[in-house]
């Protein structure tokens, strides 16, 4: 694989980043020069990565070409490009569907939409990919878990949940201030509540059941703070609008793709 990005942005920089900190790391990585700062960066960290002189660059050096630009600018981007049939397209451009990029990189015939997270800088997390393809199962596979399907509709839906880490955190933030304002030290705070809720992380992993209400009622004790936590949240319906929103980004990307 000779492996090549349009966009180096901070999705580039992770997935670089990841594939090259795996004992397999051969891959030679060629980068478009968008971003001059971040990818002078990398090729001055990687022996084997360099910055083409431009996009075109890009195409004519690489087999496998991973597209990571804003989705505003998409099109634009890549319908000044000349793909060859050999391509092969990866595009990490979540709002845009696999159509649109199959048009735009006409006449690639090998087209894969794949959603890696900034965690796999760290080899952690897992990345979508749609359709099955082996040759990207095995490369995000190296940098964490690969979730494929060959179902457009899932796809979608399970993007959705990439929405939802900004609340996550601040939810942690509101139990931080929480502490803070009861006289808690920060370093203190946020050492616990780091601690306690990368443990949790893990709770699934012991279990076989699919779902996740058996761990809410598992620690809900009957009586207990867990339980009159869950039911005032549950009461006041914060858990009602937060699924209200996750349809309205699965809306948004459904109509990104329209």
């Amino acid at each position: 694989m000779k492996l090549g990005f349009i966009g180096t942005g901070a999705l580039t920089s992770a997935v670089v980043s990841g594939l090259k900190s795996h004992t397999d790391n051969s891959v030679p990585v060629l980068l478009s020069p968008r971003n001059q700062e971040i990818a002078d960066d990398l090729a001055s960290r990687y022996a084997d990565v360099r910055v083409a002189t431009d996009n075109q660059a890009v195409l004519d050096a690489c087999d496998t070409i991973m597209v990571a630009v804003r989705p505003q600018v998409a099109r634009e981007i890549l319908s000044a490009l000349r793909f060859r049939p050999d391509h092969h397209v990866v595009s990490l451009i979540a709002t845009l569907s696999r159509e649109d990029i199959a048009g735009l990189a006409s006449p690639a015939a090998r087209v894969t939409k794949a959603l890696p997270m900034p965690m796999i800088a760290r080899r952690q997390g897992a990345t979508l990919i749609y359709p099955s393809d082996p040759d990207m199962a095995d490369f995000f596979g190296r940098l964490g878990k690969v979730i494929a399907t060959d179902d457009a509709d899932e796809f979608n839906a399970l993007s959705v949940v990439t929405a939802t880490f900004a609340a996550y955190f601040k939810y942690l933030d509101t139990v931080y201030g929480w502490l803070k304002d009861h006289g808690v030290a920060d370093a203190k705070a946020n050492d616990y509540i780091a601690t306690i809720y990368k443990a949790l992380a893990h709770a699934p992993d012991a279990t076989s059941d699919p779902g996740f209400m058996h761990l809410a009622e598992e620690y809900a004790t009957r009586g207990g703070i867990n339980e009159q936590v869950l039911r005032e949240l549950t009461a006041r319906g914060m858990f009602d609008a937060f699924a209200e929103s996750l349809g309205s980004v699965h809306l948004r990307i459904l109509a990104s793709q329209s």
